[in-house]
């Protein structure tokens, strides 16, 4: 059984929509594939339409945190997405998003860019902005030659010209958060140094006294002696390790399935999941 538990539509940052990331996911071998756009369920309902026999919808999300003044990723699965304070955090986050997002191009056009919000709209859809849209408007303007490119200090990255803080759940609470409603929570790419997504031992076991379940260990961004490592640290903690590609579509060279889940820490999963079935 092939388990990605870490994917991305338009309904976020992926540049495929729903129905094709899940027949995507199918041609690649996928058997049970995890939605997890940013901040949003979206996506969810055209995902499931497009399941062939066999095939497994994990309903998930990625959620915008903070811990130690960084920015944090927590995955969320099985969550009841009903859930009052959990539903009221997810819009909080998302207006805060497109509220951010403008503030960027404003920044970009004071810098004397052409990129404007109509582009970044146009690229978004109906999906709520974020900076990987901002970098694709970027690249179509010919401000940068790839979307890596405007991820630096001379643009859009952490602390540079045009970036914009956003407003992030602290960790330790949405970790709480997710349990309240029923799902299951997971922490994303934690050795990630590429995104700034590096966590201690120590950090990383605060938030299993705060209810984690689990570790993102393998990802195309972790090398091989980090995921060792966190195998170690989860086994430790009692928490289980899961395998993922975190595929944003083209941004991302198409990846679904080059990380997978263990069928064990898949079953661990869902034996902790009240919110939702699978």
């Amino acid at each position: 059984m092939r388990i990605d538990l870490h994917s991305h539509s338009s309904a976020s940052d992926g540049t495929q929509p729903p129905a094709d990331v899940v027949r995507r996911a199918h041609a690649a071998g996928v058997d049970v594939l995890a939605l997890t756009d940013h901040d949003t369920v979206a996506g969810h309902p055209e995902a499931v339409r497009a399941l062939p026999p066999g095939m497994t919808l994990i309903r998930g999300m990625e959620l915008s945190c903070r811990l130690g003044g960084r920015s944090l990723h927590l995955l969320a699965y099985l969550f009841d997405p009903d859930e009052p304070e959990l539903a009221a955090e997810r819009r909080r986050i998302r207006d805060d998003r497109a509220h951010r997002a403008r503030g960027m191009v404003e920044r970009l056009g004071r810098l004397g860019t052409p990129v404007t919000w109509e582009m970044v709209r146009r690229i978004t859809g109906n999906s709520v902005p974020g900076r990987p849209h901002i970098a694709r408007a970027m690249v179509e303007a010919g401000v940068v030659p790839s979307v890596e490119e405007a991820f630096t200090q001379e643009w859009i990255g952490t602390g540079g010209r045009a970036y914009v803080d956003r407003y992030a759940l602290d960790a330790v609470v949405a970790v709480r958060m997710v349990r309240a409603a029923g799902g299951v929570p997971v922490l994303a790419h934690p050795r990630a140094a590429r995104g700034g997504f590096v966590f201690t031992d120590e950090e990383i076991a605060l938030l299993a006294r705060a209810g984690l379940a689990g570790v993102e260990a393998d990802h195309p961004d972790h090398p091989a002696a980090d995921r060792a490592r966190l195998r170690g640290l989860a086994a430790d903690l009692g928490l289980f390790t899961t395998g993922a590609s975190d595929d944003h579509g083209a941004l991302t060279g198409h990846r679904l399935g080059a990380e997978t889940t263990t069928p064990e820490a898949y079953e661990a999963l869902l034996s902790q999941a009240t919110g939702a079935e699978a």
